[in-house]
C-alpha cells in the first residue's frame, strides 16, 4: 500500500514539475533529489553510529579467536610441516 501511495506521489510531482516550466521545475527537481541524498547520507551515518555502538571492541575479537584456535596452529612453522607432510605423502 506504501508502495502504491508513493507511485502515486511520484507521479502527482512528476506532472506538477512539468507543468511549472524548465527553470522552476529543474530548481524544484534539483531540491527534491539533493534532499533526498542529503536526508540518504544522514540515515547511513545514523545506522553507522548504531552499529560501532554494538559491536564489540577490536581486541576482545582478537582475544575469542586465539583462544579457539588449536595450539599446532599457533606454531608459526605449522604451514611448513604441513607441507613437508603433504609432499612426504601422509
Amino acid at each position: 500500500m506504501y508502495l502504491i501511495l508513493s507511485i502515486l506521489l511520484s507521479m502527482i510531482l512528476g506532472y506538477l514539475l512539468f507543468v511549472m516550466g524548465p527553470i522552476v521545475g529543474g530548481i524544484a527537481a534539483f531540491g527534491i533529489i539533493a534532499g533526498s541524498l542529503f536526508r540518504v547520507i544522514y540515515l547511513l551515518n545514523a545506522i553507522r553510529k548504531r552499529l560501532a555502538f554494538h559491536s564489540p571492541e577490536s581486541k576482545e575479537v582478537q582475544a575469542q579467536v586465539i583462544k579457539t584456535v588449536p595450539e599446532h596452529l599457533k606454531n608459526p612453522n605449522a604451514y611448513k610441516k604441513y607441507l613437508e607432510g603433504k609432499e612426504r605423502g601422509f
